[in-house]
């Protein structure tokens, strides 16, 4: 999961690929504390360095543990609206956590987005790419991070209601193909079953 404040950005994949823009705002990058400090080697292993404007912010989500003030105390300002982005996130962690997240998520500044995708349950899922979603599935039990947590449109929604957002709507997958890879020659596609929520405070 990444924020931004000032916006800001969550992965240092965004920060290494669009230096231009990543240079005007302030990223923050959450993510565990192991994956964290592996990805903080890499980047110095390969010379790129980490910048002024990138901060880690190494959390366990499942751990009774606050990231937003972990974020605070990384220089994150609370007080200004932020963009949050949590792609492929929620399939590992546990509703409870999804939840409190989301609860802290809605505590930011007014104007403040949050982007976060979530996996439908297979039988949600259309036929045509159930084969696709079973071999993900497959594949993240074999790594030993098996997906945990899927969604309906509706009940996450509801789920961020709940949580304090102001606007909630739910981005299908097939309403991201249709704007951003209709007409590709290579038939480039999302990954199956993966939704988007976008929630505002």
């Amino acid at each position: 999961m990444a924020g931004f404040a000032r916006p800001a950005r969550l992965r240092a994949t965004f920060a290494q690929r669009r230096p231009e823009i990543a240079a005007n705002i302030r990223v923050f990058e959450v993510d565990q504390p192991e994956t964290q400090a592996w990805k903080r080697q890499r980047l110095l292993d390969l010379g790129f360095g980490i910048p002024e404007w990138l901060r880690f912010v190494p959390v366990d989500f499942e751990a009774d543990q606050s990231w937003l003030e972990q974020l605070k105390a990384a220089s994150f300002d609370a007080s200004r609206p932020a963009v949050v982005a949590s792609t492929g996130v929620t399939q590992y962690l546990t509703k409870d956590a999804i939840a409190a997240t989301l609860r802290q998520v809605a505590t930011l500044a007014p104007g403040s987005t949050l982007a976060m995708t979530f996996l439908l349950p297979m039988e949600a899922t259309a036929p045509e790419v159930r084969s696709g979603f079973a071999t993900s599935a497959k594949g993240a039990r074999a790594s030993g991070t098996p997906f945990i947590s899927f969604f309906t449109p509706p009940e996450m929604l509801a789920l961020a209601r709940a949580a304090g957002f102001r606007e909630v709507q739910h981005v299908s997958a097939s309403e991201l193909d249709q704007r951003y890879f209709s007409g590709r020659a290579d038939g480039l596609r999302l990954p199956s079953g993966e939704e988007f929520l976008l929630a505002s405070t």
